[in-house]
């Protein structure tokens, strides 16, 4: 989880923050992506605000259930790294039919689609807590 932590912080908070930017309308037009004060886009945007807002809440549960040293968070962590992936491969494909390439909006989606792919084998193989002895969970605590 040592690793894994400042991704879902990053992660988390960071939609959070994008969602509430979005709502306010404080996102320059020189940072916006094509089209984006079309209605389409408007509703193909906020398409995405249920699946971020529920990786934000499983990425950010996922942290509190381990700290209180629960088994459920790797469920809540695959969860959330799976939902990731989705949302940022969701968001590539679209440009990609679109034919619409502009690198600031292209790296953070590909962030969410890349960087669960580190995390998800050894979230989903690693064995439950139960399962190890005490230095098995102090070595998975360090290198997780």
């Amino acid at each position: 989880m040592r690793l894994l932590k400042p991704f879902f912080l990053v992660t988390d908070i960071g939609f959070i923050l994008y969602w509430i930017v979005t709502f306010f309308h404080i996102i320059p037009d020189s940072m916006a992506f094509k089209d984006y004060h079309d209605p389409i886009m408007v509703n193909w945007n906020w398409s995405f605000f249920p699946l971020d807002i529920m990786i934000s809440i499983t990425g950010l549960s996922s942290l509190y259930l381990f700290k209180r040293n629960r088994p459920s968070w790797r469920p809540c962590a695959l969860i959330s790294l799976v939902l990731t992936f989705c949302s940022g491969l969701q968001a590539i494909a679209f440009w990609t039919f679109a034919m619409d390439f502009d690198i600031f909006w292209w790296s953070f989606n590909l962030y969410l689609m890349i960087y669960p792919l580190f995390f998800i084998k050894k979230v989903s193989m690693s064995r439950a807590p139960e399962q190890l002895t005490p230095d098995q969970q102090a070595s998975l605590r360090r290198g997780l």
